[in-house]
């Protein structure tokens, strides 16, 4: 009887191998996540036309903001789905990039004085929150990159085949040859 290797497992009396299963579950994930950034860009080329359209009939200052700060929104999103599909995780920093902006349009939207004292404190509250975040993001180094010797990392995430077949990343390996 054939040895089964770690990464396989038996099921339905057939060896199924768990590193290509996640290989292509990774590449289906970077297609949807390709699909959403096209689909992105899609909205603010009709949000651009939008706001072309509003600035040559009679200007609403209010809405015209408004869909400004909507593509910033959009576009920070679309960063967001690009620091995804280069490094596969989510960069939080990004993320509360995003909600600062789009808590923002909200209150350029409703205008600030017809909003509710106990909404504006709230509001101010979660622009604390989000604000101390942000610098706990911006003072915590990147996992890869966590070394008392550089300052920033200057290696970027590739995967190189090996003659076993086998995948892994370089990248640690580049670090240690750094420190």
């Amino acid at each position: 009887m054939k040895k089964r290797l770690k990464s396989q497992f038996l099921f339905s009396n057939r060896w199924i191998d768990r590193q290509w299963i996640v290989r292509n579950m990774e590449a289906f994930q970077d297609l949807i996540v390709i699909v959403l950034c096209l689909g992105l860009f899609a909205v603010m080329l009709v949000q651009l036309w939008g706001i072309a359209i509003a600035l040559t009939q009679s200007i609403d200052y209010k809405h015209v903001t408004a869909k400004i700060l909507f593509i910033l929104i959009l576009v920070e999103l679309f960063r967001l789905l690009m620091v995804y599909l280069q490094e596969h995780s989510i960069s939080v920093g990004v993320a509360v990039e995003v909600t600062i902006v789009s808590l923002l349009r909200e209150v350029v939207v409703h205008g600030a004085l017809e909003i509710s004292w106990i909404q504006a404190a709230a509001i101010c509250c979660l622009l604390l929150i989000l604000g101390g975040l942000l610098v706990v993001c911006a003072k915590t180094p990147h996992m890869d990159c966590m070394s008392a010797n550089t300052k920033v990392c200057p290696i970027k995430h590739y995967e190189d085949k090996h003659h076993d077949g086998e995948f892994h990343s370089r990248r640690y390996e580049e670090i240690a040859k750094i420190q």
